[in-house]
């Protein structure tokens, strides 16, 4: 009974001391409390009953969510960022022995470090040049993390969250700054085809058969459509063409005929000369005062005035 007894003990003190430690695991060993140099590698680990105590550590990357942190960046606007850290422990004992919780100490520090770099980045810098911020907010992190035997990888900012009034004024300005480009290429595209348009006007004003020719690729273009309606311009340069070209008219004047002895010319002009002007004067009216000398002598037989042609 007894020698069964002892062989039970054997047993359990055999199982309590030996571990196994994974290959991404490194095991760090406290006997009394004392923390002993050597670490454990993978595999069966062998403990000193009652003696030894072992804490394993994971040596794999672990992935920290940083919680949105809301911030005022450098040029007043209120944003809220979040974030997500990668790192690794690359000193266990250190791991085990200067940092209490190692993963908690991560998160804060990425925390303080992602609020201050919200308040000394402009707007710009965070939706545009995130590549430079992540590399700060790197270094922020990894500068306290290397004294606890964790190395930072990689900080990357997820995502930035604008107020719905920023959001629409940035609509605006991308919309303006389309239109902007959009005007100026039409701009620029009119100025080189007045470029080329002159250039045409100077070749085809040395050779007017140039315009002719234009004037029917024209006609070909439009009467390829099927129209019903073909309206023919008619150059301004050929009606001079032909102005020129064509012999002015014989005059369409009478001549007058020849002077004879017997037969008087008539005279130049059919003008019916106007007649002269009425010398009639109105009738005096009989009254008590004399009549005008000069508007007439009366006859003898009656008290009518008699009136003198040619004088008024």
């Amino acid at each position: 009974m007894v020698l069964v007894l002892v062989g039970f003990l054997v047993l359990v003190s055999a199982a309590t001391s030996v571990r196994v430690v994974q290959q991404f695991e490194r095991g760090v060993v406290f006997r009394f409390g004392r923390l002993q140099p050597q670490t454990r590698g993978p595999g069966l680990a062998t403990l000193i009953p009652i003696a030894d105590r072992m804490q394993k550590v994971s040596m794999q990357v672990v992935t920290l969510p940083i919680p949105a942190q809301d911030g005022i960046t450098s040029d007043n606007v209120t944003v809220r960022v979040d974030a997500v850290v990668y790192y690794r422990v690359v000193d266990p004992v250190r791991v085990a022995v200067d940092v209490q919780d190692y993963g908690s100490a991560i998160l804060q520090v990425a925390q303080a470090s992602l609020r201050s770099i919200i308040g000394k980045s402009e707007l710009d810098d965070l939706l545009s040049n995130r590549e430079r911020l992540n590399q700060g907010l790197e270094l922020m992190i990894d500068n306290p993390a290397v004294g606890w035997g964790v190395h930072i990888d990689r900080v990357e900012i997820k995502d930035v969250v604008l107020p719905e009034s920023m959001k629409r004024s940035m609509s605006r300005q991308a919309e303006a700054e389309r239109e902007r480009r959009s005007r100026v290429i039409t701009a620029e595209g009119e100025l080189q085809a007045s470029k080329q348009l002159a250039e045409a006007a100077q070749v085809m004003a040395t050779n007017p058969a140039a315009l002719q020719l234009r004037l029917l690729q024209t006609v070909v273009e439009v009467a390829a459509e099927k129209n019903s309606t073909l309206v023919l311009p008619f150059p301004v340069e050929l009606l001079r063409f032909l102005e020129r070209s064509t012999p002015p008219a014989p005059s369409s004047e009478v001549p007058a005929p020849p002077p004879s002895s017997g037969v008087p010319a008539p005279p130049p002009s059919s003008e019916v000369p106007a007649p002269p002007p009425s010398s009639e004067v109105p009738p005096v009216r009989n009254g008590s005062g004399p009549p005008p000398a000069d508007l007439g002598e009366q006859d003898e037989g009656g008290d009518h005035p008699v009136t003198v042609p040619g004088r008024l």
